[in-house]
């Protein structure tokens, strides 16, 4: 939802440094997600920006845009809409400790930061000077994440963390799928 505010901010030359513009354009956006066997499509005014909200500009733009505390809280009202009917399985930054903080389970996905960086590189297959832009990025951006004021990156404090750094992409998922088993008994 951020990705999708920030592309909407980029394609309309808002910056990304006003907080009251932002939280214009997002009362005035429709942001969905609609869920499929590939995973979610993002829609953004009835448009299906899926692919494009990955591109790194405007993943870059969605973690300036993710600062601001009034879009966070316009964000979050949203986000609890969405998952008023629970049965809902959502991912992000803070959904654990400010959008959900009574959700049934949550899980803190973590890595070691030299595997993430890695693993960013192969998505992207990057090597060299921009593999290591890339990566100095993945790591501005973390540090900015951690920091903010609002709503910091940190795991909830019943949350269960999955250190993901020595499993793959299918033992990543087994784990998460065996807590959730667990948990629904």
């Amino acid at each position: 939802m951020y990705r999708a505010l920030a592309l909407k901010a980029i394609q309309r030359d808002i910056s990304l440094d006003d907080e009251d513009a932002l939280v214009q354009l997002a009362q005035n956006s429709r942001i969905q997600l609609e869920p499929t066997v590939g995973g979610n499509r993002v829609l953004l005014d009835n448009r299906d920006v899926s692919e494009r909200v990955r591109d790194k500009d405007v993943t870059d733009a969605a973690s300036r845009v993710s600062i601001h505390a009034k879009v966070r809280e316009w964000m979050v009202a949203r986000q609890r809409e969405m998952g008023l009917g629970g049965g809902v399985v959502m991912e992000g930054r803070d959904i654990g400790t400010k959008v959900f903080p009574d959700a049934d389970l949550k899980i803190f996905l973590d890595a070691d930061p030299v595997v993430r960086e890695q693993r960013r590189l192969d998505q992207h297959k990057t090597k060299g000077p921009i593999g290591q832009e890339i990566a100095a990025q993945l790591r501005e951006r973390d540090q900015r994440d951690r920091t903010r004021a609002a709503s910091p990156l940190v795991a909830a404090p019943d949350a269960i963390i999955l250190d993901s750094t020595h499993l793959s992409e299918d033992e990543v998922l087994g784990r998460a799928e065996e807590l959730v088993r667990g948990k629904l008994g």
